[in-house]
């Protein structure tokens, strides 16, 4: 089926229904978003999809609300909002629609269910209530704000200020997707470059990329530092013990740390070494060799202390 129509709630609108609008509008784009609820609107038909109003879940005759009572739940039964009922029944088309490799599919269709859309569902049906100073900075939230004040009284108000937000709703869809598929891209080299690297303890890589989750899924636990260029320079980067926090495998030298130039050539012994942060969790150089030399003294001296 190839839809004419879109049809959506009227009125305030949610985080929900504006990115299950982008999912939809990326693979009918020939479809109008038709912002009602009136009868003849949000009744089934084969010429619509339907969500977020409707009052039933059935993806046959393309309605998917989650409002009325025996309301879907996934598998763990945590609620949907329409954004997962959309994404678990369009998330893979729109994933083929946006050019990602077959093989990369699945992989970014569950992480990007999990890490996005989740959350989404879970706020939008009051499961999840975020607080504190962040609370108001949330993705549903700052959609929210793009509503209309309460005093603008234009009779287009909501509708315009929906179409602004799906604008911006769809940068964040297309952006977060394009990190999860990059990721992916950058597993594959990071994992060859840990089976060139062998039993060293610097991994090279040829440029800056996500590297911490290969390392973890391939059980390289002997490396302590990553080496990569950038645009003028090369950078010595330490890793990360876990997903949160900021403790490291090992840090570079205490002897290094908030040095540049001279003073930390000086320091290391190293022509071309440029910067070293406070923190002790990234340093630079001018060439690779310098970097190399600077990462290969860190490992030393964390062996020597036994960091390592």
């Amino acid at each position: 089926m190839i839809p004419e129509f879109l049809v959506t709630h009227s009125g305030g609108f949610h985080a929900d229904e504006l990115l299950s609008s982008v999912i939809l509008t990326r693979l009918f784009p020939q479809a109008r978003i038709v912002r009602s609820r009136a009868p003849e609107w949000i009744g089934p038909g084969k010429d619509r999809i339907i969500y977020d109003v409707g009052g039933a879940y059935d993806a046959e005759a393309g309605i998917f609300d989650h409002h009325q009572r025996g309301a879907p739940l996934r598998e763990d039964g945590q609620p949907y909002s329409s954004f997962g009922l959309i994404w678990k029944h369009y998330g893979r088309d729109y994933l083929t629609a946006a050019g990602l490799p077959e093989e990369h599919i699945e992989a970014v269709h569950a992480s990007f269910d999990a890490s996005f859309v989740l959350p989404v569902d879970l706020t939008d049906n009051g499961a999840l209530s975020p607080s504190g100073p962040l609370a108001g900075l949330t993705l549903p939230a700052l959609l929210e704000t793009l509503k209309p004040v309460f005093d603008d009284r234009h009779p287009e108000a909501d509708d315009r200020a929906f179409h602004a937000a799906l604008a911006v709703a769809r940068s964040f869809v297309e952006a977060k997707i394009a990190q999860s598929a990059a990721k992916l891209r950058a597993e594959a080299i990071v994992h060859q470059a840990i089976l060139n690297t062998g039993e060293g303890r610097v991994l090279e890589l040829p440029m800056g990329m996500p590297f911490r989750p290969a390392i973890v899924k391939a059980g390289a636990d002997h490396l302590l530092f990553v080496v990569h260029p950038r645009e003028r320079d090369w950078c010595v980067t330490g890793i990360r013990r876990a997903d949160e926090g900021f403790e490291l495998r090992a840090d570079l030298p205490a002897a290094w740390a908030g040095l540049t130039n001279g003073e930390l050539e000086a320091a290391c012994g190293v022509d071309g070494a440029s910067f070293c942060h406070n923190g002790r969790f990234i340093a630079a150089a001018r060439t690779r060799e310098a970097a190399l030399a600077m990462a290969e003294l860190a490992v030393a001296e964390a062996v020597s202390i036994g960091k390592a």
